[in-house]
């Protein structure tokens, strides 16, 4: 059965504390996450030999995630991804957002979800983190209250569970932004991947989806194993625009609340296997293209293009500005209502 314990971690610089919390299933899976924006700074993975490895992007002290944090394991919200303009219109009313990524609202804005203090509480075995967002944070309407919850099992996976209810309409689209190197260190573009989508989003100019396409004959068909960076520098436009994969894929499964499989990555060389599982209708894979090595990460780490990559489970970006429909669900939430997601991350190697 799963161990958590605690610890002080950091003092903010309004003086606030923050935790660190540390779930070990006693299998070699062990998980610490922070009270701060809820960011899991280290995820340790057995490799096919044994040996254990962070196979998360992080920092070493909080004044990083605080000051120079580019999403390294953060939950992300109010609303995942972009919205163009930083704008949307729900029933009759006009909202602007902060700008903070171009001309767009990117991940709840420039003190989303990932800059917040949460607060936490054990239970059994499992870390419960809640955190309310007033009308009007961000520009965002209505009184948001969260809940989210991690869980290791021992059959080598970590779960997170999303719950929100809000006391006026609002838009909400959850997810979390871990940066992936099943290896351990080194650069992560030669993970082979597999999506479970035939079809993804373009993006315009400003990386708002245009139309939705099918990945058939293009480096974005990922329905079969392929390795990340072995179409990266074709000469599509897509990959142009956003400096390689920064896209969000359409997934193939039913969207009946159940988990279903939407990716599976896998370091060759380690024998890492990392499976992600979601309720959630799409997944944005993007592959660390604004990495440049001036982040000194976790050990002394500098971190580079391709060093980390990122399969956010969620809603599609901009739905706020798209009629609801089969292929854009809707992200609205109204009072009386649930949000609830779930995404789990199984573990598992390769044979040697």
């Amino acid at each position: 059965m799963t161990t958590i314990h605690s610890r002080p971690y950091g003092t903010l610089p309004d003086g606030s504390i923050v935790d660190e919390y540390t779930l070990d299933n006693g299998r070699g899976l062990v998980l610490r996450a922070i009270t701060y924006g809820g960011i899991v700074t280290s995820l340790q993975v057995p490799d096919r030999a044994g040996r254990s490895a962070n196979v998360v992007l992080g920092f070493d002290a909080l004044d990083d995630y605080v000051l120079r944090n580019p999403h390294f394991g953060v939950i992300v919200g109010r609303y995942a991804n972009r919205i163009a303009g930083g704008r949307f219109t729900l029933d009759g009313e006009t909202h602007q957002l902060p700008i903070n990524d171009g001309p767009n609202c990117l991940h709840g804005g420039p003190r989303g979800f990932g800059t917040r203090l949460w607060q936490a509480e054990i239970e059994g075995d499992t870390l419960h983190l809640r955190y309310r967002s007033e009308h009007g944070e961000e520009g965002f309407p209505g009184t948001l209250d969260l809940s989210v919850r991690y869980r290791l099992d021992d059959a080598q996976g970590w779960r997170v569970d999303y719950e929100a209810r809000c006391d006026r309409p609002t838009v909400v689209n959850l997810s979390h932004h871990d940066y992936f190197n099943l290896a351990g260190a080194g650069s992560a573009v030669g993970h082979r991947l597999q999506l479970n989508a035939s079809r993804y989003t373009e993006v315009d100019t400003a990386l708002i989806p245009s139309r939705i396409a099918d990945v058939a004959g293009t480096p974005f068909d990922f329905r079969s194993s392929q390795v990340v960076e072995a179409r990266l520098r074709e000469g599509h436009e897509q990959l142009r625009l956003a400096r390689g994969y920064d896209h969000n894929w359409l997934l193939d499964a039913p969207q009946d609340g159940q988990l279903h499989l939407a990716a599976r990555l896998e370091d060759p060389a380690s024998g890492r296997v990392m499976t992600v599982h979601t309720t959630e209708p799409a997944v944005q894979f993007y592959s660390g293209n604004f990495l440049d090595g001036t982040l000194r990460g976790q050990g002394g780490q500098l971190y580079r293009q391709g060093d980390g990559l990122c399969l956010e489970t969620q809603h599609n970006p901009d739905s706020p500005n798209h009629p609801a429909s089969a292929d854009w669900p809707s992200t609205v939430l109204r009072p009386g209502e649930v949000f609830r997601s779930s995404t789990e991350h199984r573990f598992s190697t390769l044979p040697g």
